[in-house]
């Protein structure tokens, strides 16, 4: 994982996830708008599972 994708897990996690499919984004988003840690955490992992 690049340091762009974990700077970008951090701070926008959606963003991170774009090229991992409508799923991913769709997670991503839902916990992002239910507190931004577990955005981040979601985000963190989808990316860390290529």
């Amino acid at each position: 994982m690049s340091c762009l994708r974990v700077f970008l897990c951090i701070i926008c996690p959606p963003l991170a996830v774009i090229d991992k499919g409508c799923g991913s984004i769709l997670i991503t988003s839902i916990l992002t708008c239910c507190g931004w840690v577990p955005g981040a955490l979601a985000a963190i992992i989808i990316c860390n599972n290529n």
